[in-house]
């Protein structure tokens, strides 16, 4: 349900995500590394963490890293990992400051042990937290999670507990990653592209899309305000047909 904010006149969704596009593009045309841009782009996650809490957001998911991701340069991906490492770890003091709840959806078995421990314990450590909750979607994949929550649903029937017949879109979106939390309000992509990249194909049925040109470590607090005022002229129907 959209919360309301009388300093800003706004309605403001209670789920944002957002594809963080745009950091090795931004680092090129400062004729910067790729991975520069990256270490960028985790300054502007932390800063945008502030500000959607400010103005009311609820629930704020970042897709951090996919499972196509693992196909880029071994530079790259060592380096996303390395940030991914020093998030993670400095993370948890930040989040219990801030009294926001930390998750991670992904292959997380799929990730080195100590990147699945440094998860495990911001996971463990923030989880009596009650404001903001923050989920980092690493070595992640839509379809992905899909066929895991599919097949658990499967050895269900296969051990005679559920019917094929009996299966509902309920039961399917509690096996997901994201079953703790209300599908997206708002899908906020930078740097121009636009497509979901397997990013929560599910969830993102009755989402309302925003794109800009802006590249992810120029993203800000007035462009998160351009989408969220883009949000509020948008008539959410959910598949319905609006009276005359």
């Amino acid at each position: 349900m959209d919360n309301y904010n009388e300093k800003l006149d706004l309605k403001i969704p209670e789920h944002v995500a957002v594809i963080l596009d745009g950091n090795g593009r931004w680092a090129k045309k400062k004729h910067m590394p790729r991975t520069y841009g990256h270490m960028q782009g985790s300054k502007v996650v932390e800063k945008m963490l502030y500000e959607v809490d400010d103005i009311g957001v609820k629930y704020f998911t970042v897709y951090a890293f996919s499972t196509e991701n693992w196909k880029r340069s071994d530079d790259e991906v060592k380096t996303l990992m390395g940030i991914l490492r020093t998030y993670l770890k400095d993370c948890v003091k930040k989040s219990m400051k801030n009294n926001v709840r930390c998750r991670v959806i992904g292959r997380k078995d799929e990730l080195s042990d100590d990147i699945i421990d440094a998860i495990n314990n911001l996971e463990e450590e923030t989880k009596n937290n009650t404001g903001l909750t923050f989920t980092i979607a690493i070595n992640y994949g839509g379809r992905d999670e899909i066929t895991r929550a599919v097949r658990k649903l499967s050895c269900e029937v296969a051990r005679g507990n559920l019917k094929p017949e009996d299966i509902t879109e309920d039961m399917i979106s509690a096996n997901l990653d994201t079953n703790y939390m209300p599908d997206p309000d708002l899908l906020i992509r930078t740097s121009g592209e636009q497509r979901l990249s397997n990013y929560l194909p599910w969830q993102l049925a009755y989402t309302e899309f925003y794109f800009t040109d802006v590249y992810w470590p120029d993203f800000n607090r007035e462009e998160l305000l351009k989408a969220i005022y883009k949000y509020n002229k948008r008539e959410r129907r959910f598949g319905g047909v609006k009276e005359d």
